[in-house]
């Protein structure tokens, strides 16, 4: 059994008691564990897990996808609160600085803590490199290769220190992947090493057809052609649902409507999916 449940996402729900802010956080059950995978900006998650009933104390762990503010501030309040389980996975470089720059100019895009934070709070720090098992039939997958030449970052993305910063080549960055009767069901974070290489590499190394994916898709760039070539590519791999989330873009959700062959939704503040 996997269940998903949306702890934080751009868009608001039916439940007009949960907050909707710019990040991503889901709570998953899965394998006789319960963890987050990300944990959005800001405290929200915890409010909004409040209202759902979902016990963040609980958590066996916390997963974040990548180092990105969005993704991953949150768990500073998770930590300073007891919550999110006492251990976090990322992947390699995570406590590296992330910042936008426009020529002139650098933003802080960073998650805002570093390991002397985990030792505070007494947190251990796991890190995926590869494949990195969970529990039977769930795997944590990073470690991209750029095989799909139209997957570009955004030069804006860069790492380092100011003055000194180099692009980003988002190396940090890991998907959750689990396996079901129909297929892999894959979440993913912000998929800016590119959803199709992030999918093809789960595909290759997992050795099964990809039935599900659900987060954020970075499409929110990407015109109507590339969005159409992603989709084929995907149905290539086996998949059938697609649940969109955060930085996808209002484009990618009419493009997914419009084809019709892959079931899609949105994945909303409070939305849960079960398989």
């Amino acid at each position: 059994m996997l269940r998903v449940t949306t702890l934080m996402d751009n868009q608001p729900s039916e439940n007009k008691a949960l907050t909707a802010e710019h990040g991503l956080a889901y709570w998953v059950e899965t394998g006789g564990m319960r963890f987050l995978f990300d944990c959005g900006a800001s405290d929200g998650v915890i409010r909004n897990a409040h209202r759902l009933g979902v016990p963040l104390a609980e958590a066996d762990f916390t997963v974040c996808s990548h180092s990105h503010y969005d993704h991953a501030a949150g768990f500073r309040d998770l930590a300073e609160r007891g919550l999110g389980g006492k251990t976090l996975i990322t992947g390699p470089g995570f406590w590296k600085r992330k910042y936008a720059f426009d020529g002139l100019k650098y933003t802080d895009l960073s998650a805002g803590f570093g390991p002397e934070f985990l030792a505070v709070h007494g947190i251990e720090h796991r890190v995926c490199e590869g494949v990195l098992p969970l529990a039977e039939g769930c795997w944590l997958v990073g470690d991209f290769p750029r095989v799909h030449p139209f997957e570009v970052i955004q030069p804006r993305f860069v790492r380092g220190e100011p003055g000194a910063a180099e692009p980003d080549d988002f190396s940090d960055e890991i998907c959750l992947a689990v396996d079901t009767p129909q297929g892999l069901v894959v979440l993913v974070g912000c998929s800016h090493p590119g959803i199709l290489n992030m999918i093809a590499r789960v595909h290759e190394a997992l050795h099964r057809p990809v039935y599900g994916v659900f987060g954020g898709t970075h499409l929110v760039e990407a015109d109507e052609a590339r969005i159409r070539a992603t989709l084929e590519e995907l149905r290539g791999m086996g998949l059938q649902v697609l649940g969109l989330s955060h930085c996808s873009g209002a484009l990618a959700e009419q493009c997914l409507h419009s084809d019709g062959r892959v079931t899609a939704c949105h994945m909303a503040v409070g939305d849960c999916l079960a398989l």
